[in-house]
């Protein structure tokens, strides 16, 4: 059976959608396909659980879908997906990458003649685009954005994939001592490679992988398979056990940090790489990182701090067990429910909350503004308060918070009287991405100076490989933030993972920060994992995390927060 999670059968059902609709099937099968997706969005049981049932008894999953679920769950391959996508040449399905351009638009641009990014970015150079029916040369600006934006991330995964592939390769090389290293070890927002290492030799890792990783080869003249799992490009690397704390150095590091690890060691009679330290043409024993680093009387820079922005501070920041963990975030705050876009009920997600070990939920359900989420009018909110104090009144760990729409002009969308009956108030920017930077930053700095804002969600707006934020003075935002006692989020939704940790890193003595995970199903309460990768890459300890806090707690640092603002 091929190692499948129910976020890729999500995936799969979506994108066997998009390119019946690219093709112009009948709407009804692409509806379908979108129908099975949702309901299998709003599950918790993992893919294994539901194949074990045979996908039965899942609303919108007819027989026929679920028949096809089933064969790909057995081998990898899910049919309808392969047949429309064999009818499509390989660029223009690079065309979905392209931020804006949904099936519609793709196919208009596909029967112009425009079938890869590069011509794409040609036609919206040279004019073609705007000439185009249904375009524009605004239409072909905007594209162009988007597409120098696809063509600089299509070699990169969210951490969210390269974090599940590399997980589910070490668990799979488990009597290997598999251990998840490159980019998703350090906790890279985007992962390159998925990679993982092993004490071993080649051939035990191909016998255990044999199936499991497409087109499994070597890599010439490094001690390392790669292949593919899921699209995902994957890195095996191996060695003895004398020679494995060389092989996770030189695979846990970026360039730079490789090549200084490689001088130093240079410098004092040592040849260091991946297949081992040695002096004089003789292995030295090192089985642990730590033993490379005493052998070459170097300290060992945690994996968190490999990167160039921490070149110059590392040993000033806080050691990896000062940082923040997952088991410290005692509130999830920031989530959604039925009552706006999200999939489950307020006391569905209390609970699941709470069996992930949380002390309490903080609810997160849209403003009136964000009227395609579902947003709440000023009676829906009314109602909406009320089911939570009634659930608080049962004794259930809730709070009644709301994502309020950060409107043109930096106000909230909803007047004070009303957010003062909320517990609490995160503030978002959901519209008018494009405005001038200096709007932009006057819209954000109000919102941040707002005497009833709690959090300010997701700063930047970025959609990682999607989209980059919308151009502002983020340092202007950052320090009303400061000066105004406002809280900054960490979105740890792996598509966002907003603030940048780059961003954290510079504030991190000024800013109080939350890690959200913005979940909008249970299962999405398990992002704070992501969140948590951003913040101790940051160098961020728990009592700079304003949820590690209990809920009495926070509840009484929004009073002062309120009260300080008068």
């Amino acid at each position: 059976m091929a190692d499948l999670t129910r976020k890729s059968l999500v995936h799969t059902l979506n994108s066997t959608a998009d390119l019946l609709d690219l093709l112009g099937e009948e709407a009804f099968r692409a509806q379908a396909y979108r129908g099975a997706a949702r309901s299998l969005e709003g599950l918790e049981a993992e893919a294994s659980d539901l194949a074990a049932k045979d996908f039965a008894g899942i609303p919108k999953v007819g027989k026929n879908i679920a028949a096809e679920l089933g064969a790909y769950m057995q081998t990898g391959t899910f049919g309808p997906l392969e047949d429309a996508a064999s009818q499509i040449p390989p660029g223009v399905l690079g065309l979905f990458r392209v931020r804006g351009l949904g099936p519609k638009k793709i196919r208009a641009l596909w029967d112009a003649g425009f079938d890869s990014l590069e011509r794409l970015r040609e036609g919206a150079q040279n004019g073609g685009v705007a000439s185009t029916k249904g375009f524009g040369a605004r239409s072909a600006a905007t594209i162009l954005e988007a597409v120098d934006f696809a063509l600089a991330s299509q070699e990169r995964q969210s951490l969210s994939s390269g974090l599940d592939v590399s997980q589910a390769l070490a668990t799979r090389l488990a009597d290997l001592d598999g251990r998840i290293s490159g980019d998703a070890r350090r906790g890279l927002d985007t992962v390159r490679v998925a990679r993982v290492t092993v004490t071993g030799m080649a051939e035990e890792v191909e016998a255990r992988l044999a199936g499991v990783v497409e087109d499994l080869a070597p890599v010439e003249k490094k001690p390392v398979l790669a292949g593919r799992v899921d699209g995902v490009p994957v890195e095996i690397a191996y060695a003895p056990a004398e020679a494995r704390g060389a092989l996770d150095l030189m695979m846990g590091g970026a360039a730079g940090y490789r090549e200084e690890l490689r001088a130093e060691a240079k410098a004092r009679g040592f040849d260091l790489s991946g297949r081992g330290l040695k002096k004089d043409g003789q292995m030295i024993p090192a089985p642990a990182e730590q033993d490379v680093t005493d052998a070459l009387g170097l300290p060992l820079r945690p994996a968190e701090y490999r990167e160039p922005e921490h070149d110059a501070i590392w040993q000033t920041l806080p050691q990896p067990e000062q940082l923040v963990t997952v088991g410290d975030l005692r509130g999830m705050l920031h989530t959604h429910s039925v009552w706006s876009d999200g999939a489950a009920t307020v006391r569905d997600m209390v609970g699941a909350a709470v069996a992930l070990g949380h002390a309490y939920l903080g609810t997160g359900d849209h403003s009136r503004a964000a009227h395609y989420a579902n947003g709440l009018s000023i009676e829906r909110l009314h109602a909406y308060i009320a089911e939570i104090r009634d659930l608080q009144a049962e004794g259930l760990p809730v709070l009644a918070g709301a994502e309020v729409d950060i409107l043109d002009d930096g106000a909230l969308d909803y007047l004070d009287e009303e957010l003062l009956k909320l517990d609490y108030v995160v503030a978002s920017v959901h519209s008018l991405f494009t405005l001038d930077p200096a709007r932009q930053t006057e819209r954000l700095v109000r919102a941040a100076s707002h005497p009833l804002i709690t959090v300010l969600g997701h700063p930047t707006g970025r959609l990682l490989l999607r989209r980059p934020g919308y151009a502002l003075d983020l340092d202007a935002v950052l320090a009303a933030c400061e000066a105004n006692g406002t809280v900054v989020e960490i979105n740890a939704n792996a598509a966002r993972l907003d603030l940048d940790w780059r961003e954290a890193l510079r504030w991190r003595e000024r800013l109080t920060f939350a890690i959200n995970t913005d979940a909008h199903v249970p299962g999405g309460l398990a992002d704070a994992r992501f969140g948590v990768a951003v913040a101790r890459k940051a160098g961020l300890r728990a009592d700079q995390i304003i949820n590690t806090l209990g809920q009495a707690e926070f509840l009484d640092f929004v009073a002062r927060q309120r009260a300080a603002r008068g």
